[in-house]
């Protein structure tokens, strides 16, 4: 299992926007689409990372929680399907239905979303504020497969408690870290 960190997009950035299909609804949908009343956080995963398949039961709960509480979820998969057909549009949505996504899980066949948010593993979260500001970008918590630390999505749930209370989330913020997006090769932003 090659690790991949995040590079950590700057702080303050408005949210790239993005038209992707949805591929349970296969409705085409933007950020506006997603966004959520409070906040809105947008992470890239794929099916077949096993980072993902670590931390998937408690993000999937922790969206589902908190879309409750004005935040819009949404999950995008960049990886190239050709080289990664376990990442293909129809398993994505039977991931999505096994896991219980209560959020779309959005098909980036182009790449060009990824690198519009300077998107390079998975699983990757970003934490945008009302104001579609950038306020968290990295992991989800300090777990990952082997490392006998539980999964409790304590990074992200602690940014999104503070955006929620109104208070200024801590700049103190850990990189994400997994697989790296499989890039198709006239994407690869290390070629």
């Amino acid at each position: 299992m090659a690790y991949t960190e995040s590079t950590m997009l700057p702080l303050g950035i408005e949210a790239p926007d993005f038209k992707l299909t949805d591929v349970v609804s296969g409705k085409k949908m933007s950020f506006e689409d997603i966004e959520g009343e409070m906040a809105t956080v947008v992470a890239f995963i794929c099916n077949h990372c096993p980072y993902v398949k670590h931390i998937n039961p408690v993000f999937s709960a922790t969206a589902a929680k908190y879309k409750d509480l004005g935040v819009g979820f949404v999950a995008i998969s960049s990886n190239d399907v050709e080289h990664y057909p376990q990442d293909s549009p129809e398993k994505m949505a039977e991931v999505a239905k096994k896991e219980g996504y209560t959020f779309p899980y959005l098909y980036d066949d182009t790449q060009v979303v990824a690198r519009s948010y300077h998107a390079v593993c998975t699983p990757e979260f970003y934490v945008f504020d009302r104001n579609r500001r950038l306020v968290y970008r990295g992991q989800l918590d300090d777990s990952r497969p082997g490392n006998d630390i539980e999964v409790s999505g304590e990074d992200l749930t602690g940014a999104l408690d503070t955006l929620l209370r109104g208070e200024h989330v801590s700049t103190n913020q850990k990189p994400g870290g997994g697989c790296n997006i499989k890039w198709k090769k006239d994407m690869d932003p290390n070629s």
